[in-house]
């Protein structure tokens, strides 16, 4: 895939992943469109982007279709999506409440569902796009507290290779990137991003690996990738 003029949505693009590919994919000549449940945080990090800012819940069914209606009102045409919203809670079993589960798959799983749903949709009509949803190495290993959080990776996971089978007679690339520990504002209720390590990813990192993923030539793709810090013990 050609980056330059690709028309690019990614979700979650206000801070941290979804920030910093905004911004290299920009930087590279694409259009991107970047979503945000806060309209004033949304609309800066666009402006300091240049991208199109779309004020939307994942989790919001009603969210979900009118961020497509928007981007297709701008741009006519969807390249690509990357599913990078998310949110964690980190609880042992015996704290764990329904309440819990229920926000996390709001956004983790059924959000992330629902704009895989919709993009499909165009992306048959095109018969072309690429779909990478943003897991984490908590996707293919469990860990102690991690029952919330770590299942709806699963759940990514596992949704992920659906989709591959079900859309590659139509030329769509779907592929599952999964980073190990980043320092952003993932998990911070007060939504700061962490400061940088110098043994610790950051985002950039995650934003290469998303655009060399993407520049792979349309003739293969890369199914499943994990990015981890080399040395962050």
């Amino acid at each position: 895939m050609k980056i330059e003029n690709a028309n690019i949505l990614i979700t979650g693009g206000t801070l941290g992943i979804g920030y910093a590919t905004a911004r290299l994919l920009i930087e590279h000549g694409a259009n991107v469109a970047i979503t945000g449940r806060d309209e004033k945080r949304t609309h800066k990090a666009a402006r300091e982007l240049g991208a199109m800012p779309i004020t939307a819940d994942v989790a919001n069914p009603e969210d979900v279709k009118r961020t497509f209606k928007m981007f297709m009102n701008e741009y006519g045409r969807l390249d690509a999506l990357i599913n990078n919203a998310g949110i964690g809670i980190s609880k042992k079993l015996g704290s764990v409440q329904l309440e819990d589960f229920q926000q996390v798959y709001n956004v983790n799983v059924f959000g992330a569902a629902m704009m895989g749903k919709h993009a499909a949709e165009i992306f048959k009509k095109q018969n072309y796009g690429n779909i990478i949803n943003i897991g984490s190495t908590a996707a293919t290993k469990g860990y102690e507290g991690g029952s919330v959080y770590v299942s709806s990776k699963f759940a990514l996971r596992g949704m992920t290779q659906c989709w591959q089978a079900e859309l590659r007679r139509y030329n769509v690339r779907i592929m599952l990137l999964n980073p190990s520990e980043v320092t952003t504002a993932f998990g911070r209720e007060d939504r700061e991003e962490r400061d940088s390590q110098p043994n610790k990813l950051r985002g950039r990192e995650i934003a290469r690996a998303i655009k060399g993923a993407l520049e792979l030539d349309d003739r293969g793709f890369i199914p499943e990738l994990a990015v981890w810090a080399t040395n962050p013990f």
